[in-house]
């Protein structure tokens, strides 16, 4: 049986060429992440082939660390090496690749104004956090949840859902996996973090030294930030769970 194209639709043909433009950077920079084909471009859509399988899960985060690791360095190697956390990045085409600093910056100060911050001080503290964290070799950030790496019958692990992207330090997605992960199926086994954690380090200096090197007190400084920024989804988007305690925001305790 012939499975049938997946059409996905854009509100602008911004949005659309944006989109094309990220999926082909991946293609080329990004190789360890396998997409979908994209097999008709249109002014408000997009047609993909059709990937079966089911999303991804708690018992895929190893193998799932260990390619971000791998997709990181490589990303790092082919075009990211020079790139600056704070400086907007270019493609090819001239258009802006987005710093890390700039959008998260005007997510959290919206998350101070929809509640989901308890004060000025609270946002004054997650923007010190955002400051520190943006230090150490580039990557990007593709929005690592668990909905956007589908695991084949075949048991690979096809990648969806590239529309945007921005700088990001080493670990950065990483971090949002695991925090959607905790989101949608609650508590992790234990030890399941600092597993991913040397998996995703293991594979990322395999491309250069410098690329390996993130540690626990990084990752839950970049986990807290995702506390903040995934905020309003919580009870949305198949996350059921509250944020674990122990891993509670400083912004909002």
């Amino acid at each position: 049986m012939t499975r049938l194209p997946f059409t996905k639709h854009y509100e602008t043909p911004e949005r659309t060429a944006a989109a094309v433009r990220h999926y082909r950077w991946i293609a080329q920079h990004a190789k360890p992440l396998r997409q979908p084909g994209l097999s008709v471009i249109s002014p408000l859509s997009l047609t993909f082939e059709r990937v079966e399988g089911r999303p991804a899960g708690p018992e895929d985060l190893p193998r799932l660390a260990a390619l971000l690791g791998d997709t990181h360095g490589a990303a790092w190697t082919s075009d990211l090496a020079l790139a600056a956390l704070r400086t907007p990045h270019r493609f090819q085409d001239g258009t802006v690749f987005e710093d890390y600093l700039r959008p998260r910056q005007v997510a959290l100060r919206r998350r101070l104004a929809q509640g989901h911050l308890p004060s000025k001080a609270g946002l004054q503290a997650m923007l010190e956090l955002l400051e520190k964290s943006a230090e150490g070799p580039s990557s990007f950030y593709k929005d690592s949840n668990p909905r956007n790496f589908i695991v084949t019958e075949a048991d690979d692990i096809v990648t969806v859902d590239t529309d945007d992207l921005t700088l990001a330090p080493m670990g950065y997605d990483l971090a949002k996996l695991i925090a959607t992960l905790l989101l949608t199926h609650g508590a992790l086994p234990r030890d399941a973090i600092d597993t991913a954690l040397a998996a995703y380090n293991e594979a990322a200096q395999s491309h250069d030294a410098r690329l390996g090197t993130t540690d626990r007190e990084r990752l839950d400084d970049f986990l807290a930030l995702h506390a903040v920024l995934t905020a309003p989804y919580i009870g949305r988007n198949c996350y059921r769970y509250s944020w674990p305690a122990h891993l509670r925001s400083r912004g909002t305790s």
